[in-house]
């Protein structure tokens, strides 16, 4: 009898479970990422009761390439124009977000007795949101083309990036206690580069690449060459010191000025469903029921501040960035 790689038992195990719940949650007509979360609670080792991943690491791998077709397929929805055309509300909207939460966020740190450099990671953790759970969600409740929409991802864009130089700043002073000028210089220095290399490729290169060789490019083509110019731009992403997802959604802006971006959009929507499904069942696996019950009353606190605090100065960053109360508070609750 041949031997069945443990990925494979796995991922059908995965794929069956997240099915059913999220056919399930699709009747109760909630968002079907619950479901998958769910999914994940499962199949984790929280129920140790059913059967179970064998082997999460080959999961973890799956769920990463997930969420760089999530950021990847976000990207062709916003392209680099669009990003421009969002750019004052988001930056605005961001900054006051991301400062505001840093602050709090400390100060809940210390109240609770965390100490200063747990108060400052606590307030770090706290300023930056969950892109990837954000776009399935406004993807299930079919909210993707709303005026909001737009500003809440531009925003959210901004935050990736702000968080690269806080990434930086934290790095440091956690093991030398203070800040160094020289890994601060440098982090803006690649900042500054990934930037101009996105706006050169996106408005000039790539768009001119893919019209001269457009006769050429059955869907086959385009799809292997889609997923290799999303994986080359990730793999340089890495090498320079940013995220692997930032990446993703970068190459997915670029290729959403070319004469190609709504047929790669149709190929890549398959990919992005089926590894998306994976990552957003990989994180209902890292729930800890034991973990959730030791740290409960600090848990119920932070999600205060998560839903009302962080959705208060969202609102205001909105409103200071010159948008309608209407709009604002939409982007708040998102």
């Amino acid at each position: 009898m041949g031997h069945l790689p443990v990925i494979i038992s796995d991922l059908a195990l995965i794929l069956i479970v997240a099915s059913i719940t999220t056919l399930i949650f699709k009747y109760l007509k909630q968002p079907v990422v619950l479901g998958y979360i769910v999914a994940g609670m499962i199949v984790g080792p929280l129920m140790s009761m059913l059967p179970t991943v064998q082997d999460t690491s080959n999961v973890q791998i799956w769920a990463d390439i997930g969420v760089l077709f999530l950021l990847f397929a976000l990207g062709l929805e916003f392209s680099f124009k669009k990003l421009i055309a969002v750019g004052k509300t988001g930056i605005i909207t961001a900054c006051v977000e991301v400062f505001s939460l840093l602050i709090i966020g400390y100060i809940v740190g210390m109240l609770l007795g965390w100490g200063h450099m747990n108060s400052i990671f606590l307030g770090a953790m706290l300023s930056m949101s969950s892109t990837t759970i954000i776009i399935k969600a406004f993807e299930d409740l079919n909210i993707k083309r709303k005026k909001f929409t737009g500003l809440v991802f531009g925003a959210l864009v901004v935050e990736d990036l702000l968080a690269i130089v806080m990434m930086v700043l934290l790095s440091t002073l956690a093991v030398s206690a203070e800040f160094s000028g020289w890994d601060m210089l440098t982090a803006v220095f690649k900042l500054i580069f990934f930037l101009a290399l996105w706006f050169i490729a996106g408005v000039y290169l790539i768009p001119s690449l893919l019209q001269k060789t457009r006769k050429h490019l059955n869907d086959e083509t385009l799809l292997v060459v889609s997923v290799g110019l999303c994986l080359s731009m990730v793999v340089l992403a890495v090498k320079v010191g940013f995220s692997s997802a930032l990446g993703a959604f970068i190459m997915g802006s670029i290729l959403a000025e070319t004469i190609e971006a709504v047929r790669i959009e149709k190929l890549i929507k398959p990919l992005k469903d089926l590894f998306g499904a994976v990552f957003f069942v990989s994180v209902g696996m890292m729930v800890d029921i034991k973990v959730l019950a030791d740290y409960v009353w600090p848990i119920i606190i932070l999600i205060f501040v998560v839903l009302i605090l962080k959705m208060m100065a969202s609102t205001f960053g909105m409103m200071l960035s010159g948008q309608s109360l209407k709009v604002s508070v939409q982007s708040g609750f998102s």
